[in-house]
């Protein structure tokens, strides 16, 4: 089946480089998105742009796609729920929590002449990236792509209630399945309560765990492959 992979903030389609053949190997065709304004050469994009080329690679899947969102991504990989619930196997958010209707799509840094770089490692200093040595955080880093105000600052918008009934996983890296589930009912995520079904899986990784655990995450996300009848 076609797995369409969204990285996270800064992430461009590299992030995946090593969790491409291993899914190639498990029989799937993994697609990495570049997004608009976020590595593709664009000097500026909007959420929706992103969306639009979220869609677009599901629209391409011969019949149905799983659509994989990493981190902030999560909140895309929704909203291309939210546009295609008929062509969505299943949904996988790796870390993240879709965000809801109404609510900015990820503004959690600062903006600087109109994008969101990089800010360094120092606010991630801990569980989250505790399993990343100094090598990838210099090479990713490096490779980072501001994101554009356009995309951060967005407000979501989300308008079809198919979603819900589009099977889920919550990859879970540096938090638990039991924090997720205090979280969610909480109230703290609540896209999250009303999907239908809901999978809580845990992956032993810091908050990158295509990085660090490029296999056991592409197991992970072949296993969020619905069976076919």
């Amino acid at each position: 089946m076609h797995i369409v992979l969204i990285g996270g903030l800064w992430l461009t389609g590299s992030a995946w480089d090593a969790v491409l053949p291993e899914l190639t190997a498990l029989g799937h065709t993994p697609v990495a998105m570049t997004l608009p304004g976020q590595g593709d050469g664009a000097a500026a994009a909007a959420l929706e742009d992103q969306v639009a080329a979220v869609v677009a690679a599901v629209d391409a899947a011969p019949e149905s796609a799983v659509v994989v969102g990493h981190s902030a991504a999560s909140s895309l990989a929704w909203l291309a729920a939210d546009a295609r619930p008929e062509k969505v196997a299943s949904v996988v958010f790796i870390g993240g929590f879709p965000t809801a209707d109404g609510e900015k799509y990820a503004d959690f840094f600062e903006v600087v002449d109109g994008v969101m770089p990089f800010p360094g490692w120092e606010p991630f200093a801990g569980p989250d990236s505790d399993d990343i040595d100094d090598a990838t955080k210099e090479q990713v880093a490096a490779s980072a792509v501001a994101v554009p105000e356009g995309v951060s600052r967005a407000i979501v918008k989300l308008s079809d209630d198919r979603r819900y009934g589009i099977p889920a996983v919550l990859v879970c890296p540096e938090f638990t399945p039991d924090q997720a589930k205090e979280w969610i009912a909480g109230g703290e995520t609540p896209e999250l309560a009303k999907i239908t079904s809901l999978e809580l899986v845990d992956i032993d990784s810091g908050h990158w765990p295509m990085f660090t655990q490029p296999a056991r995450l592409a197991q992970l996300l072949a296993e969020a492959v619905p069976a076919t009848p």
